[in-house]
């Protein structure tokens, strides 16, 4: 057990309460009189709780849990499915469920960890250099596009999207042929740019079908980022309010708890979604680059892991939780500075959320335990070659 603590990356513990610090305050600055004030003591709370998951999957042995990928997976599946019938909506979206002591449980942000894993126990499985298309990618593809297509009816268009994510970054480094990849990705850019082009052709035609199916709503999120002219006040009230905020900023910031914006309560969801905004405008650039310097010594130090580990699993493993806080980190930010439509997504360990935090603190979990366990493959190997070769020599 000992000998395990020893092995834990260091580095990544001190990043981890380096930005618990930073989320802490942050969120105190962004609450302090308002009706949200004492979130930054819950996301304390919710700190303790993320870094004993921490801890204690880094002692579990992650090919524990590769090995029981496919019920993990149905278990995930089970949740989404059970949360649409009994979950709690708020803003629009309906997957939080209530757990004893009154917390929100979140299953589509759980799922995400769980996807890594199925993934990874599926594409070890496959034990190849090389995906077929019919054989293998299109199944894949099937599964991922179960639970995603779950959450988007669940109406929680950020969380579906991720799974696409992790499934791309996943099946690259699990082998997909390029030919195969490079077909995909001149897909999604064309689903792209045509998505865009007929958006702002059939304006109007669009409107009226999101009216129809009751997602009103995505059309106040795509609004101020394609057509921001054309957007109502409501709709780009927030976005608007946010980039504001964030060119206030300047260089250093107005100073802690001096944001005038964020202060005077004009931008939404400080506390959650718009908690980079606070940053940006209280901290500036210079802050602002801080926190994603962070963002980038703790991606470093996990993609080190994975060249480390032995197993073939591991890297699996670590390229999906890397996906995952990239996509994260990028389209929280880049929806506040114009590059991405509005979503729910918010900012790694630094927005309040007991379910996301604690999600999060548990990925960095089994990167550690590959840490720790990574190199046992190779130790065993080592074991058996020398006892192979010691027999062979008592024969002799």
């Amino acid at each position: 057990m000992l000998n395990k603590f020893k092995k834990i990356d260091y580095t990544i513990v001190f990043i981890l309460l380096l930005l618990m610090g930073i989320s802490i305050a942050v969120l105190y600055s962004a609450t302090s009189n308002t009706q949200y004030h004492g979130y930054h003591l819950r996301m304390a709370m919710y700190y303790g709780i993320g870094f004993v998951a921490f801890f204690a999957l880094s002692l579990v042995d992650f090919r524990f849990l590769v090995k029981y990928g496919l019920y993990i997976y149905l278990l995930g599946v089970a949740l989404l499915i059970v949360v649409m019938f009994i979950g709690n909506t708020y803003y629009n979206a309906t997957g939080w469920m209530t757990l004893p002591g009154g917390l929100s449980f979140q299953p589509a942000e759980f799922f995400k960890l769980l996807l890594v894993v199925f993934l990874a126990h599926v594409l070890y499985r496959k034990r190849k250099t090389q995906l077929a298309f019919w054989r293998d990618v299109i199944p894949i593809c099937l599964l991922t596009f179960v639970p995603f297509m779950i959450v988007m009816a669940q109406n929680d268009l950020g969380n579906a999207l991720s799974y696409l994510v992790i499934l791309a970054g996943m099946l690259w480094i699990g082998g997909m042929k390029y030919s195969h990849a490079l077909i995909a990705l001149a897909i999604f850019a064309g689903s792209v740019i045509g998505g865009i082009s007929a958006y702002k052709i059939y304006y109007d035609e669009v409107h009226k079908f999101f009216a129809d199916i009751g997602r009103e709503h995505w059309i106040e999120r795509i609004d101020p980022w394609l057509v921001p002219d054309k957007a109502t006040e409501k709709a780009i009230y927030h976005t608007r309010n946010a980039k504001l905020a964030i060119a206030s900023g300047g260089m250093t910031g107005e100073g802690y708890m001096q944001g005038a914006t964020v202060q005077s309560e004009r931008v939404p969801l400080t506390y959650s979604d718009s908690i980079f905004v606070v940053i940006a405008e209280e901290f500036g650039f210079l802050g602002s680059s801080v926190l994603l310097l962070l963002y980038f010594v703790l991606i470093h130090r996990l993609i080190l892991i994975s060249l480390e580990c032995r197993d073939r699993s591991g890297p699996l493993i670590i390229v999906g939780i890397v996906a995952l806080f990239l996509y994260q980190i990028f389209e929280n930010i880049g929806m506040f500075i114009g590059l991405m439509p509005l979503t729910g997504i918010t900012l790694p360990f630094i927005s309040y959320g007991g379910t996301s935090l604690v999600i999060n603190m548990a990925s960095i979990g089994v990167a550690m335990s590959i840490r720790i366990h990574g190199h046992e493959v190779e130790e065993e190997q080592q074991t058996t070659s020398a006892a192979t070769r010691k027999s062979a020599s008592k024969s002799q």
